[in-house]
């Protein structure tokens, strides 16, 4: 069968959706609510589905419902189409003033210093354009802006993390540094070795994280062994908080220092890292169309101050 008479005519943009929406609410009574749909409505698109592409798309039980592989699958390529769709909408809405829109960033804690300067100095020259920020880990970053929920992430980046369909373009380079309260008494010391550390009250990364892994390749270096943590976390503002209390180390980006929040109290032990420098950069999809806004906000981080 051709593939016009089998998906192109059968296969419709709402029923896509409808698929999605069932997908992500777990039930067909939930996706009801939630898409203002009776279940036997929603029922007859998802076997209409079924029959225009050959395969069984939900796993049905009494707990509810699951996408099968050949559904997620689909789901995977709708999120695509949905994508371009949107972009498409937004392109014809910048045909006549491409310094309007909304930009979809996601990036992690550390960067928001420099993110805040970079969408300051964008607020000021283009106050038309929205900006939508997401912070997580980076591995959960790239997630979603495959998924499209993204346009942009400006995260650390190596080269091992590169991959085909990602486009990554560095900014500047980023040491890491030993960060205390100003009250840590380490801070009086100076030309220490990370070895002086090892004995001192830490919180840590996850080991498994991508800052983790490598904060874990930075102590190898020294041959020496992860410091054992009181508490492990993702999260930079609860680790920036303990180190208030003027008892605990971190090991994060030597820019956090300068950032204004942090000026008035946070320190750098003067340990030498200079392995530890990463690049931060912005990556974005490859061969996905990038709007005016985008564009314009590329590059204002590219002319960014690098003393952030």
């Amino acid at each position: 069968m051709l593939w016009d008479d089998r998906v192109g005519r059968r296969l419709r943009l709402k029923d896509l959706h409808t698929l999605q929406t069932v997908a992500d609410a777990g039930s067909m009574a939930r996706a009801s609510r939630q898409l203002a749909l009776s279940q036997p409505a929603i029922s007859k698109a998802i076997a209409d589905m079924e029959h225009a592409v050959g395969a069984p798309l939900l796993d049905r039980s009494a707990h509810g419902v699951e996408l099968t592989a050949s559904g997620r699958l689909l789901i995977a390529r709708s999120r695509i189409i949905f994508d371009e769709l949107r972009e498409g909408i937004k392109d014809i809405e910048r045909v006549s003033d491409p310094t309007q829109g909304e930009i979809r960033i996601g990036t992690t804690e550390p960067i928001t210093g420099f993110l805040t300067e970079v969408i300051g100095q964008m607020s000021k020259a283009y106050p038309r354009i929205t900006y939508q920020v997401f912070v997580s880990d980076t591995t959960t970053l790239v997630r979603d802006l495959r998924e499209r929920a993204l346009d942009i992430v400006i995260t650390r980046w190596t080269a091992e993390a590169v991959a085909d369909d990602l486009a990554a373009e560095v900014l500047l380079k980023a040491p890491l540094a030993v960060l205390a309260d100003r009250s840590h008494p380490l801070l009086k010391r100076k030309k220490l070795l990370l070895a002086d550390t090892m004995d001192e009250t830490w919180t840590l990364s996850p080991p498994d994280s991508f800052l983790g892994r490598v904060v874990v390749d930075v102590f190898r270096r020294r041959k020496l062994s992860l410091p054992s943590a009181v508490v492990t976390t993702l999260s930079v503002h609860m680790r920036l908080n303990l180190l208030a209390s003027g008892r605990f180390l971190t090991m994060l980006p030597a820019r956090m220092v300068r950032q204004r929040a942090n000026r008035a109290w946070l320190r750098a032990l003067d340990i030498d890292l200079p392995e530890s420098a990463g690049p931060i950069a912005s990556i974005t999809v490859k061969k996905r169309s990038i709007g005016g806004a985008l564009k314009l906000f590329q590059q204002a981080c590219r002319d960014a101050d690098r003393n952030v």
